[in-house]
């Protein structure tokens, strides 16, 4: 007989410069979802573009060389304002600017990441990403019982196996850098796509912020399959449910709409200030105390 080929066993770890995404399942969605649930960051030919993935730092730091090139006291407020504006309100926006929704117990906000999530090395592991988004899909589901309390019941019942209930179908996790303890995050979910009566599925995506870089961590994308434990098969979305989630669709679009437009706006007064210190032929920087 012929030599076997060696069995090349994967490594059971890796670190996440060398895997960035981890899957979960790999099993293909099903339609009508198979091409439209990875398309995030959505665009969409109503709203304005995306704005760039960073750009809470690239503001902070184009409104610091202003200053460094000197403003005056008019110049001086207007950049304290734009600051004051990316200090409160940078995660609504950043999350808005994609439609996530937030505050109202929507998700999982200002949780501490500690020393013990991190593994050997250095950061903090790939699965802890995984209960991350999966506390926020609870609490992302439940706070639909305080909205909609004519249905209280029944919505705390889809995290019971008990009558119409929600089974993870698939998920799977995108990496943006190597978060590492101590921070804080906030993780947020969306509907991908509108909600139909015939759908037997919830396709959402879910971001998650790093409060300490106040920019995405990590994003998974997750088929949530809708199960009669009664009937024990799936089924489709109960009328209570498919109300609800076409409202929430509906504020999404808003919501992306607003922020998008709040971001451009600060990007558009960073721009103007930037024209009036250094972009200019005369611009000199301003040297302080070393200046003879």
């Amino acid at each position: 007989m012929p030599p076997r080929p060696p069995v090349r066993l994967a490594p059971r770890f890796q670190s996440r410069p060398a895997t960035p995404n981890l899957h979960l399942r790999a099993t293909p969605l099903s339609a009508p979802f198979a091409t439209k649930a990875a398309a995030i960051p959505r665009e969409r030919s109503d709203s304005q573009p995306l704005p760039p993935a960073r750009w809470v730092s690239d503001v902070r730091a184009r409104i610091g060389k202003c200053i460094i090139f000197g403003c005056d006291a008019a110049q001086i407020q207007r950049a304290a304002g734009i600051l004051g504006t990316l200090a409160g309100e940078w995660r609504l926006l950043s999350a808005g600017s994609e439609g996530f929704l937030t505050g109202g117990r929507r998700g999982l906000e200002d949780q501490q990441v500690v020393w013990g999530e991190m593994d050997s090395f250095g950061h903090v592991n790939n699965a802890t990403y995984i209960r991350y988004a999966e506390s926020a899909r609870v609490n992302w589901i439940l706070h639909f019982a305080v909205q909609d309390p004519k249905h209280r019941d029944a919505w705390r019942d889809l995290m019971r196996p008990k009558t119409i209930g929600l089974i993870m179908k698939s998920i799977k996790a995108d990496y943006k850098f190597p978060m590492t303890a101590p921070d804080t995050i906030s993780v947020y979910h969306r509907l991908s796509i509108p909600p139909e009566a015939t759908h037997t599925s919830l396709i959402l995506d879910c971001v998650i912020f790093s409060h300490g870089h106040r920019r995405v961590a990590a994003r998974t994308f997750e088929e949530i399959a809708i199960y009669d434990y009664r009937e024990a098969k799936k089924t489709t979305l109960p009328s209570f449910m498919l109300d609800v989630l076409q409202d929430t669709w509906r504020r999404q679009e808003e919501q992306t709409n607003w922020a998008r437009g709040k971001i451009w706006g600060l990007l558009k007064e960073v721009e103007c200030l930037e024209k009036e210190t250094w972009d200019r032929a005369d611009a000199v920087e301003d040297m302080g105390a070393s200046r003879k």
